[in-house]
């Protein structure tokens, strides 16, 4: 893995005052890096900002102070280079799902057309398990199937970087199991770099390398990054039964329940490095 395939120096966001309210600053000091292939999860209470700073990371929000980097080049606007799947979605009623998953395909490579762009687009139907759903349109789908031709839409034109805002939250727990296992396995045969917003910590702890928590907003910060210490041959069904597994769960459960909300730069010891968060505490080294 590249240790520098993204690099985010310094991210800040705010609001400046108006109508007589005070501005606001959404976070401030964020640093990390991504390297190419691994899985980021970002945790934390509403209103700390990870939406926006995965929109940041899109090329969706424009106005933000410091710099992102991906591969060398600054991310300056959005780019078929970053595929984002949202909360949502976000299909084209009107077209089949081929025909969405299409779409997209053909914006990034207009010169793909007839047996070469069917051919390119079954294999990622092929990959998210949607075999024979091709002609159907998203009112004929089930949220989860719909979810699906998303994902497929967004690894099909083989980005650079996924984005994934909560994906699976509106999903019911069972649909929410089996994409979270074809994610896995897509991940693993395609090496594909993620950075993932998600509110549910078994999820993070099932599909990420490195879990990112966000202290609460305002004025929030990644208080730590914690290396998933879980084999990376994982399943959601046996997943509690790992040695680490409760160790690391009761450390993402304690900073959600009673550091979050409290900590604040002054927390921060006199040696902190806010470009090198620290990692994982000893507690979970395999």
């Amino acid at each position: 893995m590249e240790s520098d395939f993204l690099t985010v120096e310094n991210l800040s966001k705010s609001y400046p005052a108006s109508g007589g309210r005070p501005g606001v600053t959404v976070f401030d000091e964020v640093n990390f890096k991504i390297g190419r292939g691994e899985f980021f999860c970002a945790l934390g209470h509403s209103g700390c900002g990870k939406s926006t700073v995965l929109n940041v990371l899109a090329g969706l929000d424009k106005d933000f102070g410091g710099t992102v980097t991906m591969d060398g080049m600054p991310v300056r606007g959005p780019s078929l280079e970053r595929g984002v799947v949202f909360q949502s979605h976000a299909l084209l009623p009107w077209l089949t799902a081929m025909q969405n998953v299409a779409f997209a395909v053909q914006a990034r490579w207009p010169e793909k057309t007839g047996r070469i762009l069917q051919e390119h687009c079954q294999r990622y139907f092929d990959l998210v398990g949607l075999n024979g759903s091709e002609n159907k349109r998203p009112a004929e789908l089930s949220g989860g199937m719909r979810q699906r031709v998303g994902i497929a839409r967004a690894f099909a034109i083989q980005p650079k970087m996924l984005l994934m805002d909560e994906p699976f939250g509106a999903l019911d727990a069972l649909t929410r199991v089996k994409i979270q296992q074809q994610l896995l396995k897509i991940c693993a045969e395609t090496h594909q770099t993620v950075f993932m917003i998600t509110h549910d910590i078994d999820e993070a702890m099932l599909l990420a390398d490195k879990i990112v928590l966000m202290s609460s907003g305002p004025q929030a910060r990644i208080a730590e990054i914690v290396v998933n210490t879980l084999p990376r041959t994982r399943s959601r069904d046996t997943l509690h039964k790992e040695p680490l597994y409760y160790p690391l769960h009761n450390h993402l459960v304690d900073f959600l329940l009673t550091r979050a909300n409290k900590f604040t730069a002054a927390d921060r010891p006199p040696d902190y490095d806010s470009k090198s968060p620290p990692l994982a505490y000893p507690g979970l080294s395999a």
